[in-house]
Formats: structure tokens, C-alpha cells, sequence
């Protein structure tokens, strides 16, 4: 009789009666090659993760917190229905989908002021963790509203969701050994806002090891289009690939379907 105690079957022991087994067993390479900037690349779709960053109430929906600072939340919209077709693709073709919200603590006890002050720049607003103006509760507080995913996004059986209080989804979470433990190696970004949240994550990701690829079409910001053209630059120049979903969903095609 033998069993494996370890999270995944890439990264699990093999425990026999007389012997325990540190090798792990070898994970069949699933690669497709993509169209991409600065040039093509090719990753291995069962060590790939899809990265969707706070696609959630609070950005996105006209009554969630930046509505109701007066944003306007079209942007934040944009990359709804990409990120939908691609997670599903991707999904479908054995990859891992992540959930990246911001979800903080309701005392905010490990938010420094120079973040409380970011999102309360006077003393007549409504900053992380205070009730919103449309009665849905606190800003980003987990298991809130604000901080839940949006209902055109649902999270499916075996997704990741993972909470964090930063702009970097690494910064003081479990997203990297999550990562780790599931065999991840590259992780394709998308969501909002790309020259905040996403980037910042992006960053962390390449200083930790992982091949990073943001998709383009399923990124965006309110922030002028100037700023997103620099972010696409330093990322091709310095942290990794830029592709797009049409470029990853024309390659899937050709793959065998599997689960995770």
C-alpha cells in the first residue's frame, strides 16, 4: 500500500510501508508557442497560472468604491470579457486560474499611513476599510461586497483566491507558496489596474523567479494611455513578454483538454 500526502502530483512524496519516496513524479509538458513582444515565446501550459488581479465590487461596479469616489468605472469594465474567454480556455486546457483581490483586514491593523493615506486623501472621504456611501459595507474589507469578486467573473471548482493588502499580490500573502506548491513556473497577468496593481505584481513575480506575460487586451487602467504604452515598454524591456488572449486562445486549439 502506498499514498501521496503532498498538495499536488507534481509536488507530492510517495509513501510506501518500507520506504518513502522524495522523487517527485515528472509532469507531462503541455507547450504552446505564442506570438509576443519583444519576441515569441513558448510556455508550458501545466506550469502556467492565469493571474487575474481585482477584477472585483469595489473597482468595478458603479456602486462600489471608486464609483462612488466619482470614478468612472468603464475602464475597470474593459477587460471583463476577455478575461472571461481566456479563463475559461485556459481552464479547460489544465492551467490554474488566480483570484487576486484586495481583501483587508477590518481593524486595517497592518496598513501603514502611507497607505491609509493613498486611499483617503481628505478628511471628508471614504478610505479602505470605512462604510461606503451606497450601503454596501466597508471598503475592501474581506468577506465584504467590495472586496468580493464581480458577478460576470465567478470563481470556478479549483481556482485559487487569494487576498492581499498591497499593490503587490506577493507582499506579505501566500500567493508564492501557493504558486510553488501547485508547480507553477510562468504566470500570464491580467485585470486592473495594469500600471498599478497588476504591474507592482508583475515585478515582484520576475524578482522571484517566475516568467511573467501580461496580456494586453486583458489589462486596463483609467490612467492615460501614455502610461499604459510605458508599462507594455519596461515590461518587454525588463520583466518579461506582452501577448494577447486571441494570440493564446489561436494556440490552445491544438491541445488535449485537461483538469488541473
Amino acid at each position: 500500500m502506498s499514498y501521496q500526502p503532498g498538495p499536488t502530483p507534481a509536488t507530492t512524496w510517495t509513501v510506501h510501508d518500507q520506504l518513502v519516496s522524495l522523487v517527485r513524479p515528472p509532469v507531462a509538458a503541455r507547450p504552446v508557442r505564442l506570438p509576443a513582444e519583444p519576441a515569441p515565446v513558448e510556455i508550458d501550459l501545466a506550469r502556467t497560472a492565469l493571474i487575474v488581479v481585482d477584477m472585483q465590487n469595489d473597482f468595478c461596479h458603479r456602486d462600489g468604491w471608486f464609483g462612488c469616489k466619482g470614478i468612472d468605472v468603464t475602464p475597470m469594465c474593459k477587460p471583463i470579457e476577455p478575461i472571461g474567454t481566456i479563463a475559461a480556455a485556459l481552464r479547460a486546457a489544465g492551467s490554474h486560474i488566480v483570484w487576486l483581490n484586495w481583501g483587508i483586514r477590518a481593524d486595517r491593523a497592518n496598513l501603514p499611513a502611507s497607505v491609509l493615506y493613498r486611499g483617503k486623501r481628505s478628511s471628508d472621504a471614504v478610505g479602505y476599510g470605512e462604510a461606503s456611501s451606497s450601503g454596501h459595507g466597508p471598503a475592501l474589507v474581506q468577506g465584504s461586497w467590495g472586496a468580493a469578486q464581480i458577478d460576470q467573473l465567478p470563481m470556478h471548482a479549483g481556482d485559487i483566491s487569494v487576498n492581499k493588502h498591497r499593490l503587490s499580490g506577493f507582499w506579505d500573502t501566500e500567493l508564492d507558496s501557493l504558486l510553488r506548491a501547485a508547480g507553477v513556473t510562468t504566470l500570464l497577468f491580467a485585470g486592473i489596474n495594469t500600471d498599478r496593481c497588476v504591474f507592482s505584481t508583475l515585478q515582484d513575480a520576475g524578482f522571484l523567479g517566475y516568467d511573467c506575460v501580461l496580456l494586453e487586451d486583458a489589462c486596463a487602467t483609467p490612467s492615460p494611455q501614455y502610461v499604459t504604452d510605458a508599462i507594455l515598454f519596461l515590461v518587454r524591456q525588463l520583466h518579461g513578454f506582452t501577448t494577447t488572449t486571441a494570440s493564446i486562445l489561436s494556440a490552445l486549439p491544438t491541445l488535449p483538454k485537461e483538469s488541473p
